[in-house]
């Protein structure tokens, strides 16, 4: 998918670019796999602001995706490529042969027309769903199961993907996109290629006000805030931190502090850390 620019006309659209989305279905979505998606506005069920600027935005509806693609050994063809506004990846409308239709991530390749499958019978080609230990070492993945039967948690973000580097035992060793090597049950599905929209990490917004559609509200540095504000405020011009590191407006440490659990239930499946430890 390519990246479209414009003309400066404006200040807003010198450097801004948009993802060209003139290869996707120009269809509505499918209202049976619509639900409505209630705003919180970075707010708790006390009402109270947990995640700080976050608010406004464009309404949306929440687009039922199937993570688990357990409707196994029936074809389904490909209806639509459609733009999700709750995900940077890009989805599909497949129909199955008993006329079920779903969403799925839509991996890149993918186009209308095209008959996918899930199952260890199925071959070996982009949005085709198989148990990691059908699947040739050395494969490109993506939409990985942590744990079989709960739906796909690893790899869904647009143009990731994952490498399958062996399998031993009951586990699979998986290279994540973090460069991460992990160990995953050989019980857990996942889908063959890579997330489409590859070229939405080359996006450049432009303007605030597209930030302001997506839901985020400004934000600002704690060193420009008064004292009163945020460890870093006050002082005369430009002031240094002031202190040992570092920290959130309420003093804890930040940018760089480790805050992974020393014993955490997963240590034991991880062989290499992102950080190549």
């Amino acid at each position: 998918m390519a990246i479209k620019s414009y003309k400066p006309m404006t200040p807003g659209t010198r450097g801004m670019t948009v993802t060209d989305y003139s290869e996707l279905s120009k269809v509505a979505p499918e209202k049976s796999l619509l639900t409505p998606l209630k705003k919180n506005s970075g707010r708790n069920s006390y009402g109270r602001i947990t995640v700080r600027h976050r608010g406004g935005g464009e309404r949306r509806k929440y687009r039922i995706i199937d993570f688990k693609r357990n409707k196994i050994g029936v074809n389904a063809t490909v209806q639509t490529i459609e733009y999700d506004p709750n995900r940077s990846a890009f989805i599909a409308l497949v129909q199955y042969e008993d006329g079920e239709k779903k969403y799925i991530l839509a991996p890149n390749g993918l186009k209308v027309g095209d008959v996918i499958r899930a199952g260890s019978d199925a071959d070996i080609k982009p949005g085709n769903a198989l148990a990691l230990k059908d699947i040739p070492v050395g494969t490109f993945i993506h939409n990985i199961e942590l744990y079989p039967g709960k739906g796909a948690q690893l790899v869904r973000a647009a143009g990731n993907m994952a490498q399958l580097m062996g399998k031993e035992d009951k586990y699979a060793l998986v290279r994540l996109p973090s460069t991460e090597m992990r160990r995953i049950p050989v019980d857990c599905m996942t889908t063959i290629g890579q997330v489409s929209n590859i070229d939405h990490l080359n996006v450049n917004l432009g303007k605030a006000g597209r930030k302001r559609h997506m839901g985020w509200r400004p934000t600002v540095r704690g060193s420009v805030m008064n004292p009163c504000d945020h460890p870093h405020g006050g002082g005369e011009g430009k002031s240094p931190v002031g202190r040992p590191g570092p920290v959130t407006p309420w003093g804890k440490p930040a940018l760089g502090l480790k805050t992974r659990a020393k014993h955490n239930r997963s240590d034991k499946f991880i062989v290499k850390r992102r950080n190549g430890k």
